[in-house]
């Protein structure tokens, strides 16, 4: 096979050969994306296959975790392949983790279920989605870093833009494949068997993205180090064990890549966690909006990427937390007022209190689902919070069990086991709407987007992921500029799959967590807002700012 030689890029415009680099890591990025995203979609489907031996709560919260799996080793995947980057090469690195991401993602299609092999499946599944975590946690580093190196001084953030809007690109990819195979198979075969095909069609992905890849050569400035014997025979020692970039590797999570996560995951994966389980649109509409919020805003990555080469990285990334942590609020209100009005009333006229002794009542924090609640107490709070119902906790006498109040009227609380239809027909008497209620957004079809209510909420949806693409368009080329060539892969890598992969991706569950346990359905929005808020605060008085940096003499 060919080899394309790749040329440094000069002072002018975009030559044929950095297209080529930029589609190449491009490509191959969403290909990863989509890989990850597609199990997150079918968490559910996936729980019913690999771990029907536990009731379906249970099997829940396995499925969930294992999902959760995937982003917490993350940053142990950015070390492992890091130090491999910055030793051996850029691009050998990024050919293995899409490997490793393709043929896990592939595997998953093809294994037997726990009813056909027992307990094998699961652990096999589980062992796969760590792969799948460590992979990504080697590529996005990969990639980001092989473009930079790749692209003019001066353009950096329009061309490291174009890897930026590849998790959306692959997040879109998957919601349509995923939304295409359930259309054509029907909803009973998909879940028996039609899951399994958007797994199986990444091999096709798998195979052009490799092929693609192993045309590229090394990276010109990681080559030319190598050739002089100036690379790092230690790059975590360089990087972590020396202050001086150990300090960087710190403000880069903090004041810039910490906020930058909580915001992208706001606006993409807790937006559309907030339709479906706090608001109850149906799961077909409410990925549809997010499909077309996604599809009118990704080319922002692009713009805020080429403006961040004139003004600046921090002014963009910086803005964006602000901006979102001041409106977060408002907008997700809105949404709620245009997609479940009768629910909006309700929150407003509906006075619902847990009357009860304080020593039987817990905290709700359970960001990872595991936790049972038995205390009537906390499983009380927990049904309302999960029925949408904003409550608030009132202290009883010492030894008294558990009242529900629905505007003042006392309404006979047992348990959670039963559903609690007495609770349900109160609240549901009271003014709040029921799962399916006529008022609720739905979308009769992907181009029914015209109705004010339709396109009202992807209008907020779409503000929304222009906060993601302010945050996140000019991230990368900041993150290359901070660190020297020799330890610059490791030292990226690790501060943004932290901040993307810890702070970011257990956003949606810690949030629901804080939901539950205050009894508001927009208390959630406070773990954004706070740690955006402590990004712009550290960012501004402590990140320095990137754009003029020289990397070719670092």
């Amino acid at each position: 096979m060919s080899t394309m030689a790749v040329s440094q890029a000069g002072a002018g415009g975009m030559t044929k050969d950095e297209r080529f680099v930029i589609l190449a890591s491009s490509l191959g990025t969403v290909f990863e994306w989509y890989d990850f995203y597609l199990y997150g979609s079918l968490a559910s489907i996936i729980g019913a296959q690999f771990f029907s031996a536990y009731p379906p709560a249970t099997r829940d919260i396995f499925a969930l975790l294992a999902f959760a799996a995937g982003f917490l080793v993350r940053p142990f995947g950015a070390i492992v392949f890091g130090r491999i980057g910055d030793i051996v090469g850029r691009k050998y690195t990024f050919l293995v983790t899409i490997l490793i991401m393709g043929l896990s993602t592939f595997i998953v299609g093809l294994l037997p279920s726990a009813a056909t092999i027992g307990i094998a499946a699961p652990i096999i599944l589980i062992a796969l989605r760590l792969a799948q975590g460590l992979a990504l946690g080697g590529e996005y580093g990969g990639a980001a870093t092989y473009v930079a190196e790749h692209a003019p001084n001066g353009k950096r953030g329009y061309y490291t833009s174009f890897i930026q809007t590849t998790a959306t690109l692959g997040l879109f990819l998957s919601l349509l494949v995923i939304l295409f195979t359930r259309t054509a198979t029907g909803e009973p075969d998909f879940a028996a068997w039609g899951w399994r095909i958007p797994f199986l069609v990444s091999v096709l992905l798998l195979g052009v993205s490799v092929w693609i890849r192993l045309r590229l050569n090394e990276s010109p400035i990681f080559q030319k180090m190598k050739d002089e014997g100036k690379s790092s025979k230690a790059p975590l020692t360089e990087a972590f064990g020396n202050w001086q970039n150990g300090k960087l590797v710190l403000l880069a999570l903090l004041g810039g890549v910490m906020g930058q996560g909580v915001v992208w995951y706001t606006g993409q994966f807790y937006a559309l966690f907030f339709l479906q389980s706090i608001l109850k649109v149906d799961g077909y509409t409410a990925n549809l909006l997010i499909a077309w919020s996604l599809l009118l805003g990704t080319g922002f990555f692009i713009v805020f990427g080429m403006l961040s080469d004139k003004i600046g990285r921090k002014p963009i990334i910086l803005g964006g937390c602000l901006i979102a942590a001041l409106t977060f609020f408002p907008i997700f209100k809105m949404i709620t007022t245009n997609a479940n009005p009768a629910l909006e009333k309700a929150i407003e006229s509906v006075k619902v209190e847990v009357v009860a002794d304080p020593a039987g009542c817990g905290d709700l924090f359970n960001p990872v689902g595991t936790r049972v609640f038995s205390a009537p107490c906390d499983t009380a709070r927990a049904f309302l919070s999960q029925s949408s119902v904003k409550y608030s906790t009132t202290s009883g006498p010492a030894g008294s069990g558990v009242k529900v109040m629905v505007n003042g009227k006392d309404v006979a609380y047992a348990n959670a086991k039963d559903g609690n239809p007495a609770v349900l027909a109160a609240v549901l008497a009271a003014g709040y709407p029921k799962t399916g209620d006529a008022g609720i957004v739905k979308m009769a079809h992907p181009f029914d987007i015209f109705r004010p209510q339709v396109a009202a909420i992807i209008g907020l949806l779409f503000v929304l992921v222009v906060y993601v693409t302010m945050v996140y368009g000019p991230i990368a080329a900041m993150l290359v500029e901070l660190f020297p060539t020799r330890i610059r892969y490791t030292s990226m890598s690790l501060p943004y799959h932290i901040g993307n992969g810890w702070f970011g991706g257990l956003l949606p569950a810690t949030a629901f967590a804080i939901v539950a346990s205050t009894g508001d359905i927009y208390a959630g929005l406070w773990y954004p807002i706070i740690f955006a808020s402590i990004t712009v605060v550290i960012g501004f008085f402590f990140l320095p700012e990137t754009k003029d940096v020289d990397i070719k003499a670092t």
